[in-house]
């Protein structure tokens, strides 16, 4: 069950246009993220209007030959399916990220965890290979979970806390020579992720 945080109380929700405390991190020379916790004011009240008006579905995925369900919720928007980004919020933060970024994100990831249980696989976002340096944006609403990236193929990982309201972009070679996950862990309560994309092949939410 999810449980409201007594320091993000505020019902109207927000964001840092500014981006006044966004750091970056390089990971190596030619991979960085961005990263900003409390981004958003008022994730909580967003988290609980995302949670009840999404239209959340449970993909399946084939995995080793066999269809499994996937370990988490999904419900994708794309600019092109004639359906309003909503709450406007939302819409508003597609275009300042894309104006911060230099793109365009013509679709929006929502994700929902609902426990420690779900979860997702070391993984690359499926992005138009004519893309070099795709940037991918991260929005998290909810209980906080470990992201953790690591060099493409294995090597040492770090992590990052995401949730409450946390920004974090990911650009240069991020998407091609790094992975990412959200491991299973014993205990967590429901977390929401944005991810706005572009050039997302739409295979990748197929199923």
């Amino acid at each position: 069950m999810f449980q409201p945080s007594l320091f993000d109380s505020s019902p109207t929700v927000t964001f840092d246009d500014r981006y006044a405390h966004c750091t970056r991190t390089w990971l190596d020379a030619r991979s960085w993220v961005d990263f900003q916790p409390d981004w958003v004011t008022g994730s909580d009240a967003l988290f609980e209007q995302l949670e009840k008006d999404r239209p959340w579905k449970q993909r399946s995925r084939v995995v080793w030959g066999e269809e499994r369900l996937e370990p988490r919720l999904t419900a994708p928007w794309f600019l092109d399916s004639g359906e309003a980004l909503t709450p406007p919020v939302i819409e508003a933060m597609r275009v300042s990220l894309g104006k911060r970024c230099g793109v365009t994100f013509d679709s929006v990831g929502f994700n929902l965890y609902r426990d420690g249980n779900d979860a997702v696989a070391w993984h690359r976002d499926f992005i138009d290979k004519a893309i070099v340096d795709p940037v991918v944006v991260l929005v998290s609403l909810g209980e906080p979970r470990k992201l953790q990236v690591r060099p493409h193929g294995g090597g040492p990982s770090r992590s990052f806390s995401l949730g409450r309201g946390a920004l974090l972009i990911t650009g240069g070679r991020f998407q091609r020579e790094w992975e990412h996950a959200v491991l299973r862990v014993a205990e967590a309560g429901p977390r929401i992720s944005l991810a706005f994309r572009h050039g997302l092949d739409r295979r990748a939410y197929s199923g």
